[in-house]
């Protein structure tokens, strides 16, 4: 019953996301950005679980700062945020590089590409889950940019092909996580590019590292995150980028890709920590725009200086890499 069951939910997800490959980029950019807003709406008011995490994540990070009220609404915001960047993915089939100063307001690609082609190393490109973090690929492509994409891949294989299709764009080559740190070291070693989001959150070992985050009176919140876009760029001798992403009110997404982040002779996690740094001081600005509903603290330290939210544990491996530089 469980894999009939299964195979049923499968064919019902291909055919929902069938149809918004077909029909979303035809409505208009404006049309686009209100279905979003629409949809992430619904889904907070919808999604008690997700909707009770945000909110705990928030309080915790920016509530010395926010409203109870404000930090509702920036959880509602990201609800939107998140359901406006996923329609865009399927939007972004429009985008031409003939048309594409009308949707993307780019800067500092071109500097990055240059310093890579005169230096001869491959440039890391890390996101966050903040902003409309998939047009960051589509903006690098429409630069003359060329990379290796490292996307999770779903359980559902029809939904995997199909967000290869729309991320890759015929440009980029989108790797699944099985041997993806192999592959990734491969290509930055030849000189090539690679990109991922930095702010994901990992069970302990090797692919891990502590970050520490939303520092309050001494005391920060600590994150198990990845470690792979830092150990590329110390393995593999490339340069380390940043890239945030801010929509604007008219569905124009601006795309600013950040000076490379210099610090020779530093570790894996505090290659992280810089990185992450950039993307905290991105959040601090435009907490709306960050994806609050996931477990980003997901385990806490034994002796905790701070609180951590309700879903919170926590773990022995995690508190031995707490130890680790």
């Amino acid at each position: 019953m469980s894999g009939s069951w299964k195979s049923y939910r499968y064919r019902i997800e291909s055919w929902g996301c069938d149809t918004f490959a077909t029909w979303i980029p035809k409505l208009s950019r404006k049309g686009c950005v209100g279905l979003g807003q629409l949809l992430g709406a619904l889904a907070f008011w919808c999604d008690a679980r997700g909707r009770s995490i945000g909110l705990a994540n928030i309080a915790l990070a920016l509530g010395h700062r926010l409203t109870k009220e404000q930090q509702r609404e920036t959880v509602l915001k990201s609800y939107q945020n998140f359901a406006t960047t996923m329609l865009s993915l399927f939007w972004s089939t429009n985008i031409t590089p003939e048309n594409a100063h009308r949707y993307l307001e780019i800067s500092g690609f071109t500097e990055v590409l240059e310093q890579s082609a005169r230096e001869g190393r491959g440039i890391v490109f890390v996101c966050g889950h903040q902003g409309n973090w998939e047009w960051a690929s589509v903006a690098f492509g429409l630069c003359g940019g060329q990379a290796s994409i490292v996307a999770e891949d779903f359980k559902n294989p029809a939904l995997t092909e199909l967000f290869v299709r729309l991320r890759s764009r015929g440009i980029h080559r989108v790797l699944g996580q099985e041997r993806s740190v192999l592959r990734m070291l491969k290509t930055v070693l030849k000189g090539q590019h690679v990109a991922l989001l930095g702010d994901l959150n990992l069970d302990p070992g090797g692919a891990a590292v502590v970050v520490h985050a939303f520092k309050r009176e001494g005391a920060a919140l600590e994150m198990c995150a990845t470690r792979l876009h830092s150990l590329m760029t110390n393995r593999g001798n490339a340069l380390l980028v940043t890239a945030l992403t801010e929509p604007l009110p008219n569905g124009k997404v601006r795309v600013l890709v950040q000076p490379p982040i210099e610090a020779h002779g530093a570790s894996d996690r505090q290659l992280a920590q810089l990185s992450w740094e950039v993307f905290e001081r991105h959040i601090e600005k435009h907490p709306e725009l960050w994806l609050w509903a996931y477990k980003h603290f997901r385990l806490k330290p034994e002796n905790a200086e701070r609180e951590y939210p309700f879903y919170s544990t926590p773990n022995d491996e995690f508190e031995k890499m707490r130890g680790e530089v």
